[in-house]
Formats: C-alpha cells, sequence, structure tokens
C-alpha cells in the first residue's frame, strides 16, 4: 500500500505578502488589482472571511471589506519560494508531481531518510517550511492521490490529517459532492439536480449510470466514490502540453481583469516549463464563456518561446484576436505545446517524440 501526501500552502501568495511586510500580518489582504480596478488575483484569509476571493472584482473586493489592503502582485517572488519548498520535497523523495506553484503530491512510500511513518514526513516538512520560508502548508496523507488532496482541505490553513484505509470509504460517503477533488462546479450542479448530494449518494450510481450521464470519466466518478484511485505519483510525466487553467467564481467581463488573469496562468506555465527544461512552439488560449460555449486560439511560432513575459504577450494578443470576448468569461486557460525538452535537444537535436 503506497504512502501519498499531498501539500497545499495556505493562501500562498497572500502569504507571502505578509511575510515580507510585518505591518499586513493580521490583515485582510488582497494581492492583484486595486481600490478602483482591477480584479483580484489571491486574498488572505483574514480577507476571505468578508467573502474577499480570486477572481471578484476589486471594486465588488473593497466594498464587502472597505478596510482591505491591496497589494502588486510579485510573481517572481513566489516561483523562487515555490522553488524553495520544493527542494525541500526533494530532501525526502524523488517521487514528487508539482500541481501548482503551491501544491504537490509527494510518494514516500520508499523516502530517503527511511522514515515508516508518512505522518512524521509531512509534518517534519511542514515544520522545515515554516522555519526555512516562515509560511504555513497544511498536509494530507493516505494510500491514494485523490484521498491525501481531500485530505489536506479538511483541517486548512496549517492542519494535518490523515486518511486510514478502514476510514476511507465511510470519508468519501460524507463529503459532500463539491468538495471532491475531479468534480468541477459545473458537473457538481448536474450530479445535485440527479440527486447526487454527498459520495454515499454517489456511490449508489452504478458505473454503466454515470459513464451514460459522463462520458468517460464516468469511470472515475465511480472508483472514488468506493474510495478507489490507482494512480501514481508522476514526477517525471513528459507531456505534450504543459498549461494552466482558472475557473472564476465571478464571470469577467472587463480586458484589464482577463489580462490579470492570463499574466498569473502564463507565470504558472513558464514556471512549469522551467522546472521541466521544456521550450514550446505554440501557444493556445482557451475561453469558456458564462453559458459554457468553448472557443480556443492558438498561435505557432517557428523559434522557440519560454518566457512568462512572452507568453503573456501571445495569450494578451490571442485574447484580441479577432476580437475581444463579447461575453463574459468564467474560465480562462493557456497551455504550450509542440514542446521540446531539454534531453531532446541534447540527444536529438529536433527529431524528438512526445508519449504519455
Amino acid at each position: 500500500m503506497r504512502k501519498i501526501i499531498h501539500i497545499d500552502m495556505d493562501a500562498f501568495f497572500a502569504s507571502v505578502e505578509q511575510r515580507d511586510n510585518p505591518e499586513l500580518r493580521g490583515k485582510p489582504v488582497a494581492v492583484g488589482g486595486s481600490r478602483a480596478r482591477g480584479v483580484v488575483a489571491a486574498a488572505s484569509y483574514e480577507a476571505r472571511k468578508y467573502g474577499v476571493h480570486s477572481a471578484l472584482s476589486s471594486k465588488i473586493a473593497a466594498q464587502r471589506c472597505p478596510h482591505l489592503i491591496f497589494v502588486k502582485a510579485r510573481f517572481d517572488v513566489y516561483s523562487a519560494v515555490s522553488r524553495q519548498i520544493r527542494e525541500i520535497f526533494y530532501s525526502y523523495t524523488d517521487l514528487v508531481e508539482p500541481l501548482s506553484l503551491d501544491e504537490a503530491y509527494l510518494d514516500v512510500t520508499e523516502n530517503k531518510i527511511g522514515m515508516p511513518s508518512a505522518t512524521i514526513i509531512a509534518n517534519q516538512i511542514r515544520q522545515r517550511i515554516f522555519e526555512e520560508t516562515g509560511l504555513t502548508a497544511s498536509a494530507g496523507v493516505s494510500f491514494s492521490k485523490f484521498l491525501a488532496k481531500i485530505a489536506s482541505d479538511m483541517n486548512k490553513p496549517n492542519g494535518y490529517t490523515l486518511i486510514t484505509p478502514d476510514k476511507a470509504e465511510e470519508v468519501v460517503a460524507a463529503l459532500e459532492i463539491g468538495k471532491f477533488y475531479g468534480i468541477g462546479k459545473v458537473t457538481a450542479t448536474k450530479m445535485q439536480s440527479m440527486g447526487i448530494l454527498t459520495g454515499a449518494d454517489l456511490r449508489e450510481r452504478s458505473e454503466e449510470e454515470l459513464v451514460r450521464h459522463f462520458g468517460k470519466v464516468g469511470r472515475y466518478y465511480y472508483r472514488i466514490a468506493r474510495a478507489q484511485d490507482d494512480r501514481e505519483v508522476q514526477p517525471h510525466r513528459i507531456r505534450k502540453s504543459i498549461g494552466s487553467e482558472r475557473t472564476f467564481e465571478t464571470d469577467l467581463a472587463e480586458e484589464e481583469a482577463m489580462l490579470v488573469q492570463l499574466e498569473y496562468l502564463a507565470k504558472e506555465v513558464a514556471h512549469d516549463m522551467e522546472r521541466l527544461k521544456a521550450t514550446a512552439r505554440t501557444i493556445t488560449l482557451k475561453i469558456k464563456y458564462f453559458d459554457f460555449t468553448l472557443n480556443t486560439r492558438s498561435k505557432t511560432f517557428v523559434s522557440e518561446i519560454s518566457s512568462a513575459d512572452a507568453i503573456f504577450t501571445v495569450a494578451r494578443d490571442l485574447l484580441r484576436t479577432p476580437q475581444l470576448p463579447q461575453y463574459p468569461v468564467r474560465l480562462l486557460g493557456i497551455s504550450a505545446s509542440s514542446l521540446l525538452y531539454q534531453h531532446d535537444r541534447l540527444q536529438e537535436g529536433y527529431q524528438f517524440t512526445l508519449e504519455f
């Protein structure tokens, strides 16, 4: 049985700002935007108590929390801190699968310190993160990625949760369907309309019924309702594309708000490309409108690109071409493809094969 840890930093961007500026500690902070215009990229826990969250209009955020403090995003700092945290992960295991700047899976079944207890390792990591960065993290420990991810969210911030095999089905049965990792808002709403409100309700449905209503992913829903997930932590997965996307709690209608989000996404993609030592020739912008209509726009180059600035510039141009979105946007995504990895470049020049 595997021992999987999911580490999730607490309000990462905002916490970095509060760490670096003592005057912000204990106060409601919004990263990105301003009191007059823009959109919130991240919010501290103090701000979240007032209903301030990412992708919220800055004007609305200021109305909900009149004493909200707006600070400019510093993605270069967040990326540097993220790299520092991942070095801590790698001191315990090479089986690390980053999901974003602020979260990752670790397989510690076999680990570098010979520690049989995943619980002890998770809490050591949390303590080291705090000592070395001044930031807090929450951890979930279990025997699968799905359960570890759920567990890390059960006792935030600065918390720890263990889901043991004998408790797994009980935990999943009691979980609200909207809190299932891998079930988004749209799917959750559809399930709720079908009377599927909890994991216990989901478990009552047959695999055939779930596939009929949700397609192939219905098989995944069938398994996780039974606490079954055999996906491995994939530290060196070679991908055909590298991307990041965000679904917004409030649809975006203004270009400025969309550009703020694209800047964040571009930095996320660039960070992963740097980590994987990859460059790209194609950038794709994904736009999902309020009515779930999907639109993709892409551009391919002769030369390779990898920097956040270059990716953002391409995404911004795609957003405006042939015209800005004419309807409210609920999701934006950027992906880089036609990838070239460093080892391919060294070993095979420009002839390379990418496989999942």
